[in-house]
């Protein structure tokens, strides 16, 4: 039996780009989602994120986090959710969707352990891959979700 998931993706990320690599390697079959398109709430984002600490919801290489503009750290959730779905280029990514439930992030844990994924302790998939400058990390939501 093969397992699917909803995998939601910033279109053109490089470590999107492996993150999905390594599922498919492991037969998982992916339903790819621009991250950036959808049309997100409160209550369908929530469940991304678990009992992780509000911090680790957002995406710390977000440009308005990277400026300075957003502080994780001083979110509270029902801030940090607003924030999310006005902005989606804030959500960390991927978000991960499949029957045996969902997460952000691409780092060992249980949906990646429920998935058969076993990443190496040493392996880091969730850090941006960028090693330049990238023109589309800095664009507006509207102009990323468009392409």
């Amino acid at each position: 039996m093969t397992t699917s998931v909803v995998f939601y993706e910033k279109p053109g990320c490089v470590s999107n780009a492996k993150q999905k690599a390594v599922l498919r390697a492991h037969g998982i079959e992916l339903r790819v989602k621009n991250l950036l398109a959808e049309p997100w709430t409160v209550a369908r984002l929530r469940p991304f994120f678990g009992t992780l600490p509000v911090r680790e919801w957002l995406n710390p290489t977000a440009p308005r986090i990277k400026q300075g503009e957003v502080q994780p750290e001083r979110l509270d959730e029902a801030t940090a959710l607003a924030l999310m779905v006005e902005d989606p280029l804030l959500i960390r990514r991927p978000l991960i969707e499949a029957d045996c439930g969902c997460g952000c992030g691409f780092e060992p844990g249980p949906l990646l352990t429920a998935l058969g994924v076993d990443l190496a302790a040493d392996q880091d998939l969730q850090s941006c891959s960028q090693t330049g400058p990238d023109p589309h990390c800095d664009l507006p939501t509207a102009e990323v979700g468009a392409r």
